[in-house]
């Protein structure tokens, strides 16, 4: 299965870096082929619904990083969401891709699976509303299946994260991603 993995932390050794090594050492372990896609460490311009891309057939109006996501995107038979929880929702970095979704929307409508995996200071899952309904509703439009959500409340850093289980979470739900079964 061919895994595209979208992490939007400028913290390299952060909770959600954590969370992305283990998922993807899970999945590599169990056949899958995985590209990982940093938005933080990208050029991707927000959207801005000119309609070039569906207007006319020169495609997006930036030449950004979303170049080199874009046919990742479109092979991906999975794609997977990391992002820290700053502001009740998923991050910027990971929004401006998404948002670009749309260039390629009725090519990305059926056949994937999806996976959201959230770190955050705070205890309460009210302040992963937000990501959880975003994700869920574009999943659902996408006609998407999810495979898996993972919210780590109580990971500020990497000390009180590997003091969970979120960590062994994602590691197993990249090994498990084939399966049927929505996991966590």
């Amino acid at each position: 299965m061919k895994i595209l993995v979208i992490t939007g932390s400028a913290h390299k050794k952060g909770t959600t870096a954590v969370l992305t090594e283990q998922f993807i050492k899970g999945a590599e372990e169990a056949g899958h082929e995985v590209f990982r896609f940093d938005a933080a460490f990208h050029d991707v311009h927000p959207c801005i619904a000119c309609e070039r891309c569906h207007n006319t057939d020169k495609g997006c109006t930036f030449q950004d990083d979303m170049q080199e996501l874009n046919p990742k995107l479109l092979e991906a038979e999975a794609v997977v969401f990391v992002s820290p929880i700053y502001y009740y929702a998923i991050n910027a970095q990971i929004k401006a891709v998404i948002d670009r979704f749309y260039a390629n929307d009725a090519a990305l409508h059926k056949n994937k699976k999806a996976v959201l995996m959230l770190t955050m200071a705070d205890n309460t899952m009210e302040s992963a509303d937000g990501a959880i309904v975003s994700f869920k509703g574009m999943t659902q439009f996408l006609e998407w299946d999810i495979a898996g959500i993972i919210v780590g409340v109580n990971c500020g850093d990497v000390e009180a994260l590997n003091r969970t289980e979120y960590p062994k979470q994602a590691y197993e739900l990249g090994k498990q991603i084939c399966s049927n079964d929505t996991l966590f």
